[in-house]
């Protein structure tokens, strides 16, 4: 497998709102997994975050946002960790 380039890669830290345990952890990973250009996702169900290593060319943080709305939680507010690698 060729190594992906991460250049345009952000990290961004989602709260959500509605989990109530760890399937619902995995149930939100999986939809952000499934996302194209997602890399990376942590889902924290005592945190009620999950973060995100993403492709800005390939997805944004509204997109994300969507994608766990659409999995029936709700995604409030966001931190972005914006890559400036060279």
């Amino acid at each position: 497998m060729a190594a992906e380039n991460v250049a345009h890669d952000d990290l961004a830290v989602i709260r959500i709102e509605g989990m109530h345990c760890h399937r619902c952890e995995q149930s939100i990973q999986k939809a952000l997994t499934a996302k194209p250009g997602v890399r990376e996702v942590e889902v924290d169900f005592a945190s009620g975050q999950a973060s995100v290593l993403f492709d800005k060319d390939r997805t944004s943080v509204e997109q994300l946002m969507e994608t766990i709305n659409d999995a029936g939680y709700r995604a409030t507010d966001f931190n972005l960790n914006t890559r400036a690698l060279k």
